[in-house]
């Protein structure tokens, strides 16, 4: 036998119990440092990344259970484009508009004494297409003519109101009314290209 071996067991017995727990220190430090730590990190890591997958199988979960709703806004929005889309005319349909504007005029009993388109004011996909108007009246014929543009399919602001030469005609009272109206075109997509390329200044 290997006097080393021979040696060890000729120790007393607290040596060779002191020596067995310093072996089994040393092995299981060497276990849980080549084996346990690095299947623990792994453990981590895998768990990290479930909890990932899991919360974003639940935002899916959430956004496919929206769906519906999702749609539901989206067709309102599109209805609501399209509503916009007729309250503000192209450039073709402006003088027919301005037209339509004189006739509700004309219809509430106004004389008209100017009508003059002033040149529009392009914003970023629209622009302003303001009219100085002039017109004599009663009151009444001026609130009904107020009235009636307010319920136009397009929008037309009434602005800048002055009321001026009150009279009494025949025991009717008329006036004379300046103000601006002032209605909205889109601009199409060659407009808004131009505008840009024009120098700030």
């Amino acid at each position: 036998m290997d006097p080393r071996i021979e040696k060890l067991f000729k120790l007393p017995n607290k040596q060779k119990i002191a020596l067995f727990v310093v072996l089994l220190v040393v092995e299981a430090a060497a276990l849980i440092w080549f084996l346990y730590l690095p299947k623990h990190q792994e453990l981590n890591k895998l768990t990290e990344e479930h909890a990932k997958l899991q919360k974003d199988i639940a935002e899916k979960t959430s956004i496919a259970g929206n769906l519906p709703k999702l749609q539901k806004e989206y067709d309102e929005l599109n209805a609501s484009l399209e509503k916009a889309l007729t309250e503000l005319p192209n450039s073709r349909e402006i003088p027919s508009l301005l037209t339509g504007i004189t006739n509700v005029g004309k219809g509430a009993g106004l004389d008209f004494l100017v009508f003059k388109p002033k040149p529009e004011v392009k914003k970023d996909f629209y622009a302003d297409v303001p009219v100085d108007i002039s017109v004599s009246g009663s009151y009444l014929s001026v609130a009904n003519f107020f009235a009636a543009v307010a319920n136009l399919p397009r929008i037309v602001n009434i602005t800048n109101v002055d009321f001026a030469e009150v009279r009494n005609v025949n025991n009717r009272i008329t006036t004379k009314v300046n103000c601006l109206a002032t209605t909205f075109r889109f601009l199409g997509k060659e407009e808004i290209q131009d505008d840009k390329k024009k120098p700030k200044k």
